[in-house]
């Protein structure tokens, strides 16, 4: 009896030993400190209960192949464990083990098909795989869990870029219903007004995206269009300065930036922001340099205006509006009257069929009546 007694406590003892050692290697996990809890893990008699956990750790510590040896060791003594299939499936989809990661999710679908989290998470494997089979499982996952935001996402998304709206707004009105702050959902519902060109609408989503100290190009870019489209300019101006900040050099933004100055005449920064965007740019831009000789007119620079529409015209001989205006801007330019008459006269010459022909013939018989008058 003593000696059963005896062996009892030692049995006893050491199965609290092996118990306070796995409560210190879940300290250290907890702690953050994971290579100090995999050593305790380690350690441990019976690797197959902590294999699990020695994963988790080499997934805090980013050393993925360790990890996905020891999900494999756990499944080796545990192939149906539900929990370890789930974060292993998950790893593979992390590193880009996609058909691996399906036949994980499968056999999870075929464990407990009521999971709606298995049907999603398949459904993202599928996505990156290509197959359009993904949003069966994405709707699985919301016929299961209506409130499945993720799953919802999905499904609204993929109706936008379709651009069937009433169905985007049908999901995300359902998943706003039961999480309403959701970002991703909101963003949605902005671009679901954006994209049928209701831009008032658009600008309350937008604006309730910043509301919940959301900051992006795409953001700041679509909002300023919204405003500029209901006529207000001023905070389209704001908002296209903010998005300039995530990318200062996109010769896009500053053009349209340039547009929105000229539109509160501001004509300063109108060429201030055209330059810029024209000095950035290796494309045909006589457009834009006829945009920029328009503001400098404005502002009464009309040797900046001229050198503007003579770049122009060298970006493209053929443009007949930049080889016009030039010759306006020439007109007010010079003093002489002989030169100005010159100048409409080399134009009809050059472009006989210029849309611009009728307009210069009226002025060079004005001209030239104003110097019959001043010789007379």
């Amino acid at each position: 009896m003593r000696k059963l007694i005896i062996l009892f406590s030692i049995v006893i003892l050491k199965a609290e030993a092996q118990t306070s050692a796995l409560q210190l290697a879940d300290s250290l996990y907890l702690h953050g400190n994971y290579t100090k809890a995999i050593e305790a893990y380690k350690a441990h008699s019976n690797q197959e209960d902590v294999y699990q956990n020695i994963a988790k750790a080499y997934i805090a510590l980013g050393n993925y192949d360790e990890a996905l040896l020891n999900y494999e060791n756990s499944l080796k003594a545990n192939p149906k464990d539900a929990l370890v299939l789930f974060d292993y499936g998950k790893l593979l989809a992390r590193v880009k083990k996609y058909k691996q990661a399906l036949e994980v999710f499968y056999q999870l679908i075929d464990i407990d098909y009521k999971n709606p989290n298995y049907h999603y998470e398949s459904g993202l494997v599928l996505q990156q795989l290509g197959d359009s089979t993904d949003q069966n499982r994405f709707r699985n996952a919301y016929d299961l869990d209506n409130t499945h935001q993720k799953a919802i996402f999905q499904i609204a998304k993929f109706h936008l870029i379709k651009r069937h709206h009433a169905v985007v707004d049908k999901y995300v009105d359902i998943g706003l219903n039961s999480y309403e702050n959701n970002k991703e959902l909101i963003s949605l519902k902005a671009q679901n007004f954006y994209w049928k060109e209701d831009y008032e609408s658009a600008a309350k989503w937008f604006e309730k995206l910043i509301e919940l100290n959301e900051s992006s190009q795409f953001i700041h870019e679509k909002l300023s269009f919204c405003y500029s489209e209901i006529h207000e300019v001023e905070k389209a101006i704001e908002q296209q300065l903010l998005a300039l900040k995530y990318e200062p050099k996109n010769p896009k933004n500053l053009f349209i930036l340039g547009q929105l100055y000229e539109r509160v005449s501001d004509y300063e920064n109108v060429v201030k922001y055209y330059k810029e965007s024209i000095e950035i740019q290796d494309i045909p831009l006589d457009h834009e340099y006829i945009k920029l000789a328009t503001a400098y007119n404005l502002i009464d620079k009309q040797k900046e205006a001229i050198d503007a529409f003579k770049r122009a015209i060298d970006e493209n001989p053929n443009n007949h509006q930049a080889q016009f205006f030039l010759v306006l801007t020439l007109d007010s330019y010079y003093k002489d009257i002989d030169a100005r008459i010159k100048l409409f006269e080399n134009y009809k010459d050059k472009f006989p069929e210029s849309i611009f022909i009728s307009f210069a013939e009226r002025k060079l018989k004005e001209l030239k009546e104003e110097k019959h008058m001043k010789s007379d």
